[in-house]
């Protein structure tokens, strides 16, 4: 029995060093590759850490092991971007080109509520009502739930069977269709 814990205590020292020896070897590498592709430095040692954490975590034998580790701080960098903030109602209508312009969350808030902005609002409303129904139903069952209802994204996801990952894509498709849509009825406003 001395002799199994012994043998146990031996292998875990050697994966130990092993993995030491790997860090040594790839970590400058793997952080160079990871720098390019994403926005700053904090991600890039974060998603370096985490290539290593599964390194040491993983049970099965690595054939490739410089494969293995490429891939895998891809697949990190891929789920770090997708993790960005998804867009918001307020997003729909980006009104930084022209800040004499009224935006689309001032046009919706309650405070102002002269004939002119309330007419402004429903057809605001109207234009996004219209948009949602053009949308795939999976997109606008995304879009209302989490920015119209305020559900968070895991409650739908729980509801729904989807992943997080999955939500997030078909909101961004959704707020991106009605962004258009949106710029449509403010072009047609400036010009009026």
């Amino acid at each position: 029995m001395e002799a199994a814990l012994t043998l146990t205590a031996r292998m875990a020292e050697e994966q130990k060093r092993n993995i030491s020896q790997i860090i040594g070897d790839y970590s400058k590498r793997l952080l160079g590759f990871i720098r390019k592709r994403v926005a700053n430095e904090a991600d890039a040692e974060d998603i370096l850490q985490d290539v290593f954490y599964q390194l040491a975590d993983n049970a099965q034998p690595i054939e490739q092991l410089t494969a293995w580790l490429f891939r895998v701080a891809r697949n990190r960098i891929t789920d770090v971007k997708r993790k960005h903030k998804p867009e918001l109602l307020d997003d729909l209508y980006d009104d930084t080109d022209d800040e004499n312009m009224l935006g689309w969350a001032e046009l919706l808030a309650e405070k102002d509520n002269t004939p002119e902005t309330a007419y402004l609002r429903s057809l605001f409303w109207e234009t996004l009502n219209t948009a949602l129904d053009e949308l795939p139903a999976e997109q606008k069952q995304v879009f209302v739930l989490n920015e119209l209802e305020g559900v968070p994204f895991k409650e739908i996801a729980a509801q729904t069977g989807e992943t997080v990952n999955t939500l997030l894509s078909r909101k961004r498709y959704a707020v991106l269709h009605l962004r258009d849509r949106l710029q449509v009825l403010h072009d047609e406003l400036i010009n009026y």
